[in-house]
C-alpha cells in the first residue's frame, strides 16, 4: 500500500495493554480508545491536527478507512490518504454507516471508497488537515471456522489536537442549549420533561454542585426539590450508580431525574454545598461559596435564600470510613470530559456550580470550568457506564452485548459487567425459576463479559507453561483445563479455563484483563517468539446449562470428522462446530461452565449472534430452556463451591487459602509463584471451608467467623440454598477450626450482638464429587 506518512507526534503515545502492546507508551487523559472486532463499523469525528493511530494489525486482518465531509462527500484526502478498494458491504455489518449516510444526503447505494491498512510493524499515524467524520471498518470472511485467526480485534486511538478553547467530548445528540459556568460561579436553567442533561468536567478533577427544583411547584410557591434521604432510601444506596434504579427523588417520594450515562463513578450524593460559614471557620471569610452561588442562580426564579444548600455534588470523591464512620474526602477521580448525564422526569428549575474550593484537595487545588449541555427529548442516548482496564487506561462506554436484541424484551434488569450490560434476572421466570432450571432441565446465559486470549506462535506453549499452575505440556489439542495465574507470592490474579486449539494456538478465557497484561510482560521478560491477542467483543459467548444441555446442543451442532463430535467432548473437552449443518454459522463449543452441572459454552462471532440465540431457544423449547440471569448463578456457584475474584481469591490469599490447591500442579519444574506456594504448603495458615448455617438469614460478605470470643475466620460468600433450604457460606478459617463437623458462629450486629450458628463442611455443599458435570 501506499505509505502515509508516519507521524512523530505519538512518539510516547501506545497501548499498555495486550494485543496492542508499545512498551514505553503512555496515554494522554485525552485520548480515545476504539476497539474493532471483525464485521465492526465504527465513527470518528475528527477536527483539523486530530491524530488517529492503528495499533497491532496482524497479519491476520486488515481494517478500511473512510472519510467524509459535512456534506457527505469523499475526504479521505484529508488524512492524508486516497482511495485503494471500495467497501465490500457483505463482510461488515453496515447498517448503522448506511444509515449515518443517508442522514447525511448520501447515496447508501452508491459504492464507498477505502483505504486499506495492512499488517503493521508500528503504529500507522494519521493527522486531519481538516474537520471530516472517519469511518473505521474490520472485515471478516465468513467462510472460515473459527480458530482464533478471524476473529482478531483491531485497536485505534483518537487523539484530539490541543484546542485553545475547552476540549469537551463529542456531543451525544440533537443539543438544545449549552453554556459553559465559569470557575467559582453557578448558573441556573430550565429544562423540559423529556431533556437530557449533561454535566461535564472539561479539565478533571472539578466537582459541581447541582440541584433541582419542580417547576410547576415553583408555580404554586412550594420549592419541591432533590431531596437526598429520600433518594437514598428508595434506591437503597448511600451512592447511587447509573442503572435503572438510579433516579433522584423529592421529599414525596417522585421520581424528578434518571441518570443515563456516568463516566466517573465516583459521587457524593447527600453532602451541602460549600457554604460561608465552613470558609468563615478556617479563617477565610468573604470566601465564594457554591451555596451563595445557587441562591443568587435561583432568585430570578422566586427561590428562597438559604445559607446552605444540599445538592448532588458531581465528581466529589467521598467515602464512609469502615472504622469511624466519618466522611473522608480526597482529590477528585473525574478526568477531563468526564460528564454525568441525566434526563429530566418532569418540567425542572436547575442549577449548577463550579465550585471555588481552592483549600482542599477536591478539585485538585485548583478549581477550573463546567459545561452543561441540554438535548431534546428524542436525542439517541443510551444508558451506560464507564469502563476502564485499568487505572490509566482510556475510558470505553459500557456496551450491549451481541445477545442485546434478544435480551431486552425479556427483561429490563441489566447490571454492568466490566464493559458490557449482562442480566440480573429475568421477571417470567424470576432468579428462583432461574435457578431450578438450571438444576432440573436446561438455561442460557449471556456470559460475554469473560475476557478472552488468543496466545498464539512457537514459544505458546513454553509461555503458559511459565504463567500457568497446570502443567500445560500435558494439554492435549482440543483439551481444556481450568488454571490460575499467580504472582510471585503466590496469589492468585486470575483464573480461568484454557483450551489448546492447535499445537502452537491457545485460547485462554477468564475474568480480567490483568492476565493479558500479564502473560504480555512474562513474554517480554522470556524473549519469547508468541503473539497475545485480546478479543474483546469479537467473541460474545453462552453459557448453555442444565441436565438437559446436551440434548439441546445434539440438535444444533454439525461437526466436521477432523474435530472432536459432541458425544466425544469429554468434561473440558473443545471443538468447532457449526449451526445444523456445514453451511451453518461457526461457533467454538467447549463441554465447559460455573455451574457444577452438565453444561456447555459457545463461542461465536458478533453477527452470528442473534442467528445462535434464536436456534438454542427453538431447539430448547421441548426442553424448557430458560434464560438465566446473574443472580441465579451466584447462588448455583456458591453451591458448587465455585471460586469468584474479590471473594475467594483476593490480594493478600494465596491460592491454597483461596481453595484452589487442586488447580496447582506442584509437580512441575517451575512457574510464576511456587517457591511461595511451596513455602505456604508446608505450613498452612488457613483454608476454604464450607459453613452449613442453621437458618435462612445469610451473612455479608466479609462478615467475622467466631469460635466464642475470637474470630477465626470470615465470610467470602454466602447465600441462601434452594436445594438445602437452608443459608449456606463459603469461609476462610484458620486451620485449627476447619474440621468438618466444627460448630462456628457468624458474627452479626457488629459481631457481636446477633450469632448464627453453622456447622463446617466440605465444599461443593452440592455434588462434592461433581459427578453432574462429568456425566
Amino acid at each position: 500500500m501506499p505509505a502515509p506518512t508516519v507521524l512523530r507526534e505519538f512518539s510516547n503515545i501506545g497501548f499498555s495493554s495486550p494485543g496492542r502492546s508499545f512498551p514505553g507508551f503512555q496515554i494522554p487523559a485525552s485520548a480515545r480508545a476504539i476497539e474493532l472486532a471483525p464485521r465492526d463499523a465504527l465513527r470518528v469525528e475528527m477536527q483539523a491536527g486530530d491524530l488517529l493511530s492503528v495499533h497491532g494489525l496482524s497479519k491476520d486482518n486488515q481494517v478500511w478507512l473512510a472519510g467524509f465531509d459535512d456534506k457527505g462527500h469523499d475526504a479521505l484526502s484529508a488524512i492524508g490518504l486516497t482511495e485503494q478498494d471500495t467497501l465490500d458491504r457483505a463482510l461488515i455489518d453496515a447498517d448503522a454507516f448506511l444509515g449515518w449516510v443517508a442522514a447525511h444526503g448520501g447515496d447508501p447505494t452508491q459504492k464507498t471508497p477505502v483505504f486499506t491498512v495492512r499488517e503493521l510493524t508500528e503504529p500507522l499515524v494519521l493527522k486531519a488537515s481538516d474537520t471530516l467524520t472517519v469511518w473505521a471498518f474490520c472485515p471478516m470472511s465468513r467462510h472460515h471456522l473459527i480458530t482464533g485467526h478471524d476473529t482478531n480485534t483491531v485497536s485505534l486511538l483518537h487523539q484530539p489536537a490541543p484546542r485553545t478553547g475547552p476540549i469537551l467530548p463529542a456531543p451525544l445528540g440533537d443539543i438544545r442549549d449549552e453554556f459553559t459556568v465559569a470557575r467559582g460561579t453557578g448558573q441556573a436553567y430550565e429544562v423540559r420533561k423529556g431533556d437530557i442533561i449533561q454535566i461535564i468536567d472539561i479539565e478533571g478533577q472539578q466537582c459541581s454542585d447541582f440541584m433541582a427544583l419542580r417547576a410547576d411547584g415553583l408555580d404554586k410557591g412550594q420549592e419541591w426539590m432533590i431531596d437526598s434521604t429520600a433518594t437514598r432510601s428508595m434506591v437503597r444506596r448511600a451512592y447511587p450508580g447509573p442503572g435503572l434504579l438510579d433516579k433522584f427523588f423529592d421529599r414525596d417520594m417522585r421520581p424528578m431525574l434518571n441518570v443515563i450515562q456516568d463516566t466517573c463513578g465516583q459521587h457524593d450524593t447527600f453532602g451541602l454545598a460549600c457554604t460561608a460559614r465552613g470558609y468563615e471557620e478556617r479563617g477565610f471569610p468573604g470566601h465564594v461559596n457554591c451555596s451563595d452561588n445557587i441562591t443568587n442562580a435561583l432568585d430570578p426564579f422566586g427561590v428562597g435564600r438559604r445559607a446552605a444548600w444540599p445538592a448532588i455534588n458531581f465528581f466529589w470523591s467521598t467515602w464512609i470510613d469502615p472504622h469511624s464512620h466519618h466522611i473522608q474526602t480526597e482529590e477528585s477521580r473525574s478526568r477531563p470530559g468526564d460528564y454525568v448525564a441525566m434526563r429530566a422526569l418532569d418540567d425542572l428549575i436547575c442549577v449548577s456550580t463550579a465550585c471555588p474550593d481552592d483549600l482542599d484537595p477536591i478539585n485538585g487545588w485548583n478549581p477550573t470550568d463546567i459545561h452543561v449541555r441540554i438535548y431534546r427529548p428524542d436525542a439517541p442516548i443510551r444508558r451506560a457506564v464507564a469502563y476502564r482496564e485499568k487505572e490509566d487506561a482510556p475510558m470505553t462506554i459500557s456496551q450491549e452485548s451481541a445477545f442485546h436484541d434478544r435480551l431486552a424484551p425479556l427483561t429490563e434488569h441489566f447490571a454492568p459487567a466490566r464493559d458490557l450490560w449482562t442480566p440480573v434476572s429475568f421477571p417470567s421466570h424470576g432468579t428462583l425459576g432461574e435457578y431450578w432450571a438450571c438444576r432440573e432441565a436446561v438455561t442460557v446465559q449471556d456470559m460475554s463479559g469473560l475476557r478472552k486470549f488468543d496466545i498464539v506462535g512457537p514459544d505458546a506453549e513454553r509461555l503458559l507453561q511459565q504463567a500457568m499452575t497446570r502443567n500445560i505440556a500435558k494439554l492435549a489439542v482440543w483439551r481444556g483445563t481450568y488454571s490460575l495465574l499467580c504472582d510471585d507470592s503466590g496469589t492468585v490474579i486470575d483464573d480461568g479455563t484454557l483450551f489448546r486449539m492447535g499445537p502452537e494456538l491457545f485460547r485462554w478465557c477468564c475474568g480480567s484483563e490483568e492476565s493479558g497484561r500479564v502473560l504480555e510482560a512474562l513474554a517480554t521478560e522470556m524473549g519469547l517468539q508468541v503473539r497475545i491477542h485480546a478479543m474483546r467483543s469479537a467473541l460474545p459467548n453462552l453459557a448453555i446449562q442444565g441436565p438437559k444441555s446436551r440434548d439441546l446442543i445434539r440438535k444444533i451442532a454439525f461437526t466436521q470428522p477432523h474435530v472432536p463430535s459432541l458425544d466425544q467432548l469429554k468434561w473440558f473437552g473443545v471443538t468447532v462446530a457449526r449451526l445444523n449443518d456445514r453451511e451453518g454459522a461457526p461457533f467454538m463449543l467447549s463441554r465447559s461452565g460455573y455451574t457444577g452441572e452438565l453444561g456447555y459454552e459457545i463461542f461465536c462471532a458478533k453477527a452470528d449472534a442473534t442467528r445462535i440465540w434464536d436456534a438454542i431457544i427453538d431447539a430448547g423449547a421441548e426442553f424448557g430452556v430458560t434464560p438465566m440471569g446473574s443472580a441465579a448463578l451466584e447462588i448455583i456457584r456458591i453451591e458448587a463451591g465455585l471460586a469468584a475474584a474479590n471473594a475467594e481469591f483476593a490480594p493478600g490469599v494465596d491460592a491454597f487459602e483461596a481453595g484452589l490447591g487442586f488447580a496447582v500442579d506442584m509437580t512441575k519444574t517451575d512457574f510464576t509463584g511456587k517457591a511461595a506456594l511451596e513455602r505456604n504448603i508446608r505450613d498452612p495458615r488457613r483454608v476454604l471451608k464450607g459453613l452449613l448455617i442453621n437458618c435462612d438469614d445469610v451473612p455479608a460478605h466479609g462478615a467475622p467467623v467466631f469460635a466464642g470470643e475470637r474470630q477465626v475466620g470470615q465470610v467470602t460468600s454466602a447465600t441462601r440454598s434452594p436445594s438445602l433450604e437452608r443459608a449456606i457460606a463459603i469461609v476462610r478459617l484458620a486451620v485449627e477450626h476447619a474440621e468438618d463437623g466444627t460448630e462456628l458462629e457468624i458474627g452479626q450486629l457488629d459481631g457481636r450482638m446477633k450469632r448464627l450458628t453453622g456447622t463446617v463442611t466440605g465444599i461443593p455443599f452440592i455434588d462434592p464429587q461433581r459427578k453432574r458435570a462429568r456425566t
